[in-house]
């Protein structure tokens, strides 16, 4: 992997998959799912690729946790109204699990990738090597 190309990221990458999931599950509900819970869960699924990016973009490794944390929320708030989509009968348990499954392993490697970073911003500041 390199680090100056955000495509090469693997967290980033299954963001990406994981909104364009979500977008192809809430095109097949009716109206009014769409505009309550839909337009909801996909700007939220949208958001965490979408701060994964703004943050890789900044160069400022503060910067750039920041932004990770805005995606850490985003992965709750998505997992709140994936919960909802399956409460309200929008989505089956079967569909339910598996894209919350998907979401934890986000959730998961984000939080392994804010460490990373977070280590890359205590060498920059004391010039000390990475352990």
């Amino acid at each position: 992997m390199s680090y100056y190309i955000l495509e090469d990221l693997e967290l980033y990458q299954l963001a990406e998959t994981f909104s364009d999931e979500i977008w192809l599950l809430v095109e097949k509900w009716d109206s009014f799912a769409k505009n309550t819970v839909g337009k909801q869960i996909v700007r939220s699924a949208d958001s965490i690729s979408a701060n994964i990016a703004e943050g890789y973009g900044r160069y400022h490794y503060k910067e750039n946790r920041n932004f990770c944390f805005f995606s850490r929320g985003s992965v709750m708030e998505t997992k709140s109204w994936l919960k909802k989509a399956k409460n309200r009968g929008l989505i089956s348990e079967e569909g339910f699990n598996m894209q919350l499954e998907k979401l934890n392993i986000i959730h998961l490697k984000l939080n392994a990738y804010l460490k990373f970073i977070g280590k890359l911003a205590v060498k920059s500041e004391t010039n000390k090597p990475v352990s």
